[in-house]
């Protein structure tokens, strides 16, 4: 019985290892959220980091900031469901799709 322990913990360490592995991986990894037709542009990484900000000079328009702010609240909102996504898409690699308690994706 032992031995069977023994095994748990090596496939256990292992799965450690591999999601350190993906968290690395998707530190380098670059989503785009985009809005109003592309004019706004966010970039997070794979965690959900916000690594980039584009807004093209034709939706700046002093008169309605407003409309601007919400351009890129959507931008960056697209962006981190992507990112979110992704992470899911990688842990659901490692755990055959199983939701391991404790784990933010």
């Amino acid at each position: 019985m032992g031995k069977g322990i023994g095994d748990i913990m090596k496939q256990v360490q292992k799965m450690q290892a591999r999601m350190e592995e993906i968290q690395t991986e998707l530190e380098t990894e670059h989503i785009e959220g985009t809005s109003g037709g592309g004019m706004v542009k966010a970039v997070v990484n794979g965690r959900q980091e916000i690594v980039e900000i584009k807004i093209d000079k034709e939706v700046v328009n002093p008169d309605d900031i407003e409309m601007l702010e919400d351009l890129i609240v959507a931008a960056i909102n697209q962006a981190q469901e992507k990112a979110q996504e992704l992470a899911t898409e990688r842990m659901a690699e490692l755990t055959g799709g199983m939701k391991l308690p404790g784990l933010p994706f």
